[in-house]
């Protein structure tokens, strides 16, 4: 009975933090404290500064060498891309508009993993787990930006700009930090203790702020059209891919931290970058968003379910 109790104090302790943070998003826009101004500044600040300075910190504090293991972030890429083909073979089957299938697809696989899912794995493992959660956000983030504009550009029209899809990639501020902590990582260069001690102050706001920001950015209002449809995007992307991903890098021998790492990003909700890319791109912004609602407020239920049961199994 203690040990049940144990197992499920870690996971509530991986998921009530962020809830709560959430939530006080939510109340502080409700009562007017930050308005939408202040999400959509705070929003640059965490995208363009901290969130890229927290990855390029911990980054360049490890010790990366030709030694160093990928194959969890090359196991991951791969599963995605199989995930992808695998649900545009199977919405077909219950979403018959082309269009509102593609916007569906998209929230289906596409993870919040900056921001909640790394938040899921620093509250589970601690700082030590940057040098395994921050590749695989590099890697995946990557192909995540790809498979969507391909997905995009097939269900709601116009060609693939190949060109355009590198260019956002080489100018992604997340990508551009971790590449560069490699490079410091790997050459060995030591930065001055002032940059480390000036680059913490930036860590340590990122992932507070950017809960509150996505929590006073939910809009439960949006939950109207569509609604079965996103249901159906909801439970792939918070039952059925979080368990075929884990249990597949079970299968491969993946355990502790590694397997923590995997489930913990593929359980986090829709990324919101999924409704600004539709919106952009003339979708059904409305069910985007409603996929985003959904996935947030269930995943802090399902990620305490999977992770309640990996604890168990002594897998995580």
């Amino acid at each position: 009975m203690n040990n049940f109790l144990d197992v499920l104090a870690f996971s509530f302790s991986i998921t009530m933090p962020i809830f709560l943070i959430l939530g006080l998003g939510i109340v502080l826009y409700r009562i007017r404290l930050i308005n939408d101004n202040f999400i959509d500044t705070a929003s640059k600040l965490v995208f363009n500064v901290t969130l890229p300075a927290l990855l390029f910190i911990s980054i360049s504090r490890t010790n990366v060498s030709s030694n160093t293991d990928f194959s969890l972030v090359i196991y991951a890429m791969a599963a995605v891309i199989i995930t992808y083909i695998a649900l545009e073979l199977i919405m077909p089957f219950w979403i018959q508009d082309k269009a509102e299938r593609a916007v569906l697809i998209q929230g289906a696989f596409r993870s919040n993993m900056g921001i909640i899912g790394l938040a899921y794995c620093v509250n589970a493992y601690g700082n030590d787990v940057y040098a395994v959660a921050s590749v695989y956000l590099g890697g995946v983030t990557i192909l995540f930006n790809i498979l969507s504009v391909i997905g995009l550009s097939r269900g709601l029209g116009g060609n693939i700009n190949t060109i355009g899809i590198l260019k956002g990639i080489a100018k992604n501020p997340l990508i551009i930090a971790i590449l560069a902590a490699f490079i410091i990582s790997i050459t060995g260069l030591k930065l001055p203790t002032t940059i480390y001690k000036a680059g913490d102050y930036f860590a340590q706001m990122t992932l507070p702020l950017a809960l509150l920001c996505a929590g006073a950015s939910l809009s439960f209002s949006s939950i109207k059209n569509g609604l079965s449809g996103a249901l159906i995007a909801s439970i792939a992307k918070l039952a059925f891919i979080p368990f075929l991903l884990t249990f597949g890098g079970y299968l491969l021998g993946y355990r502790g931290m590694e397997l923590g790492v995997l489930f913990l990003m593929s359980s986090a909700p829709t990324a919101s970058a999924s409704y600004i890319m539709v919106r952009a791109m003339n979708g059904n912004s409305s069910l985007a968003a409603n996929v985003i609602v959904i996935t947030t407020v269930a995943s802090l239920v399902t990620t305490s379910i999977g992770v309640t049961l990996l604890k168990s199994l002594h897998l995580i």
